[in-house]
């Protein structure tokens, strides 16, 4: 795998910044924190105010919130997104705060996953490459929500700058220990996507000769031991051991075969947080034209890093980002967000070819070329804006919905302490104030007997879809009807148990 163009020359040849200058001089701050500052922004006026909790988000945030009982943690979560809403979901049950709180988190690990290249590629380079991300729909909505791939995206970011700088400048001491943390915060937010980080990492650094750094291989493996511990124990504590968890995890996600996602990803990009099964229609095309074109534009960068001598620089995020994304080609559905840490770190070889094409030397072909870019990049943020708003406002009217669906449950004297199961359980269950408990699926985490043995206790809500069946053991139980929620059949019912004696309350 040596080469002569992947050999790392000196710290502060052209396009990088001297090792000696002070970061208070650094050009490259401005450019960054108006990104990271316009992208904060963007998220407080068109996401916050109209998005709900998700069903992902809820269960992480139920771990920490003290209103309402945890939700079931199944197998492949882990803890790291929980640890990031803690300070404020411990505090207020408040969504609102929760959302300042993540938008104002999310632009400044957009300000530092960015910063992290700043001795690697010019500052206008990194602001566009940073613009590109931030402009996607996917990035917009996810910034402010409690889930975990913007995380990884940035940890991914951060990683790949660290490790690029350690190799290429052994005098850099900040950055071993720099990708030694970004490694673990990646581990703790999703394991799986720590593995496919480090291993081509690790592979670059062993099969590159001049890259072969005893401190950069022991930052790759302490980071991801020192992140992916917590869910190694938790695995012997709550899971009955670490191959039982990956096996759990494994059935849960559906697993990795001969599949390949690349269709399911493409219509997911209309708007949709989760396509399983993505058996949908493709109806709005022109979603996902950025998506077609960004392995051109990635492709365009890696030639012109190898014109200005930065491929050496420009090739590892490439190759990061592809080995985060085999993964999730391999299984049979997708999520948008799936992808975030790919698109992160190719925006980088994207805004170096777009940056080439914009200052290239005057030519007849300048100015046409750099105003019809300037036409397809407005083009492209009036969809990403399109798709964003239907995301949300799909988002708000399930957040309602699920409100309406509470109000009919208090009203029926569904009151803490309460258990509420069926579908839509946890989102419900969380907002009135109650435990959400399976006896199957995914989920599964009480059995019939013992639910039956908790309705003589408590006030028990099983939640039914319009046209499915009523289970058994509820069939005698009072019913009423409820608000559907958006996606289910019309006629959807709660079936409450019979009110608890006295005495078995107590």
């Amino acid at each position: 795998m040596r080469s002569a163009r992947l050999a790392p020359g000196p710290v502060g040849r052209r396009g990088t910044i001297p090792a000696g200058r002070g970061p208070g001089a650094d050009p490259a701050l401005p450019w960054l924190v108006a990104v990271a500052a316009a992208y904060t922004l963007a998220q407080l006026v068109l996401v916050v105010p109209g998005v709900g909790l998700g069903w992902d988000e809820t269960v992480y945030i139920s771990q920490v919130g003290p209103h309402a009982p945890a939700a079931f943690f199944s197998a492949p979560r882990a803890r790291g997104i929980t640890l990031l809403v803690a300070p404020v979901a411990a505090l207020t049950a408040s969504t609102t705060a929760l959302r300042i709180w993540l938008s104002v988190l999310s632009g400044c690990g957009l300000l530092l996953s960015l910063w992290v290249w700043r001795r690697l590629l010019p500052p206008h380079v990194l602001a566009a490459a940073g613009a590109l991300f931030a402009g996607l729909w996917i990035t917009l909505f996810y910034g402010p929500l409690a889930m975990p791939n913007l995380w990884v995206a940035y940890g991914a970011l951060c990683a790949t700058g660290c490790f690029l700088r350690a190799v290429r400048d052994p005098g850099d001491r900040r950055a071993p220990a720099g990708l030694a943390a970004a490694v673990a915060a990646t581990a703790l937010m999703r394991p799986g996507d720590a593995l496919a980080l480090v291993a081509p990492l690790a592979a670059a650094a062993v099969c590159v000769r001049d890259w072969r750094r005893p401190a950069v291989l022991a930052a790759l493996l302490a980071g991801a031991a020192l992140g992916g511990a917590e869910w190694v124990l938790e695995a012997y504590v709550r899971y009955g051991g670490l191959a039982t968890r990956l096996h759990r995890a494994a059935e849960i996600q559906g697993g990795m075969g001969a599949h390949l996602a690349l269709d399911d990803h493409v219509r997911a990009l209309e708007g949709r947080s989760l396509c399983r099964p993505c058996d949908v229609p493709w109806r709005h095309p022109v979603t996902a034209a950025w998506w077609f074109a960004l392995p051109v534009l990635a492709a365009g960068g890696l030639v012109a890093a190898a014109r200005t001598r930065r491929l050496a620089v420009v090739l590892p995020p490439v190759l990061v980002g592809l080995s985060l994304a085999v993964p999730y080609q391999l299984i049979d559905y997708a999520a948008p967000r799936f992808l975030l840490p790919s698109y992160a770190l190719l925006a980088l070889p994207v805004a170096l070819f777009l940056c080439t094409v914009v200052t290239a030397p005057r030519r007849r072909w300048r100015w046409p070329v750099a105003a019809a870019l300037a036409c397809a990049l407005l083009g492209h943020v009036a969809v990403q804006y399109k798709v964003l708003e239907r995301a949300v406002a799909r988002s708000g009217a399930t957040h309602d919905a699920i409100d309406r669906v509470v109000a009919v449950l208090r009203r029926q004297g569904v009151r803490p302490p309460c258990v509420v199961t069926g579908p839509e359980a946890v989102r419900v269950a969380f907002r009135a104030g109650c435990s959400s408990r399976q006896t199957s699926g995914h989920d599964g985490s009480i059995t019939v007997p013992e639910l039956l043995g908790t309705a003589r206790r408590q006030p028990v809500a099983v939640l039914v879809d319009g046209g499915r069946p009523v289970p058994a053991y509820a069939r005698g139980w009072r019913s009423e009807p409820l608000p559907s929620l958006p996606g289910t059949a019309a006629g959807s019912r709660v079936f409450l148990s019979p009110r608890p004696e006295a005495g078995a309350a107590r």
